[in-house]
């Protein structure tokens, strides 16, 4: 499940964890704020300026991923424009220290990436790399070769909390195109707007990633987030059951 640093104050944000985890979350993969999230959709900016407004952005995220990290294993997605105003060996030092397991730059720059790698590898966290659908053949092997962990490959070519059809042949095509690229698990989020969505992309992915949903829960009252989050996951686990009797 993914969850905005900082949007409620830390006991607040750290109840939200507690229910998650108890409605089923398997996973937390927790937003680092920025001003300009250029691949996320109107809910997302609006939390990260939530976040953004009430200050101390990273000391938030820093206390959010200690307890997440406490719950369950838990990953951090940032953009390049926070790595590179706090540091690249700094931020990887502290959310490391904080127990995350990794840490993915979704907009991760070529200057910057050798940099990256070093300090996230240093610090003991897996890079996970988004990768485009668009991807050429060609292009995969260089693009999977400095990935540790995991790549994501959306569910849609749209912004985070597009809530349109998803091409699940296209989905299931990339999927098996990443997989020949690279032995690493494929995860898959953005687009996946309802439980019924999510049992059908989990076949075609190793994990699901619940953004938008869980997000819109949680930022007007943060106590219907736990129902939202236990559709999601006993659908997933319907699925998996299903598809393990078959």
């Amino acid at each position: 499940m993914f969850l905005p640093a900082g949007v409620h104050e830390p006991d607040v944000q750290h109840r939200q964890l507690d229910h998650l985890a108890r409605a089923g979350a398997d996973l937390f993969e927790i937003g680092l704020p920025c001003a300009n999230p250029v691949l996320d959709g109107r809910l997302i900016r609006s939390a990260y300026q939530r976040a953004l407004v009430k200050g101390n952005v990273l000391d938030r995220t820093v206390r959010a991923v200690a307890h997440a990290a406490s719950l369950r294993p838990t990953v951090v997605m940032t953009y390049w424009e926070p790595v590179r105003r706090h540091g690249p060996e700094r931020l990887a030092r502290l959310l490391a220290d904080a127990g995350a397991a990794g840490v993915m730059v979704i907009d991760l720059p070529h200057t910057g990436a050798l940099r990256w790698h070093h300090a996230a590898h240093d610090a003991g966290l897996s890079t996970s790399h988004l990768i485009s659908r668009a991807a050429a053949d060609a292009d995969l092997p260089v693009m999977v070769e400095s990935a540790s962990g995991w790549l994501y490959a959306p569910a849609s070519n749209g912004l985070s909390g597009f809530q349109g059809p998803l091409d699940l042949a296209a989905l299931a095509a990339f999927t098996e195109r990443l997989r020949a690229a690279s032995p690493l698990p494929v995860v898959s989020g953005v687009g996946i707007s309802s439980p019924d969505l999510a049992a059908r992309v989990a076949p075609l992915v190793d994990a699901v990633v619940i953004g938008t949903p869980i997000v819109r829960a949680l930022l007007p009252d943060p106590a219907p987030a736990a129902a939202v989050t236990a559709a999601f996951a006993q659908a997933l686990q319907t699925r998996i059951g299903t598809a393990q009797d078959a």
